[in-house]
């Protein structure tokens, strides 16, 4: 077997893009001055983009299902049925109460607040149902 005929293989690419464009197109839906066709064009262009890219380079085993809008985590639970049973959730999509609190769980893990206040968030979700 010679060098050019080995398998070339990644684990995907970043899927923020190169400019942060999932980031903007993102806050830009977050914020209400877009709509979600329009962050789901960013997201199929950005996909379109990095497989191009892939293949471009040389790679020959170019991987799939490597893409999330926001928190893959929360992706791969639903994929495979594992949200607690005290969300509520039966399938199908995902109630905007778990996403919710998934984001405030990140947004106070990464600014440095206490675990605490997450677990608060959580017991306060809890009650509030």
């Amino acid at each position: 077997m010679s060098l050019l005929s080995l398998p070339v293989s990644t684990l995907g690419v970043p899927r923020i893009g190169p400019r942060r464009e999932l980031k903007f197109a993102l806050e830009s839906y977050w914020s209400g001055k877009s709509d979600a066709a329009a962050l789901l064009d960013a997201a199929a262009g950005l996909r379109a983009a990095h497989w191009a890219r892939q293949k471009a380079l040389g790679v020959t085993n170019i991987p799939s299902n490597d893409f999330s809008l926001y928190d893959h985590v929360l992706d791969t639970s639903v994929m495979v049925g594992a949200i607690p049973e005290i969300y509520g959730w039966t399938g199908g999509p995902v109630p905007t109460p778990i996403l919710r609190w998934r984001a405030a769980a990140r947004a106070m893990t990464m600014t440095g607040r206490a675990p605490t206040a997450v677990t608060a968030s959580l017991a306060a979700f809890r009650h509030s149902k």
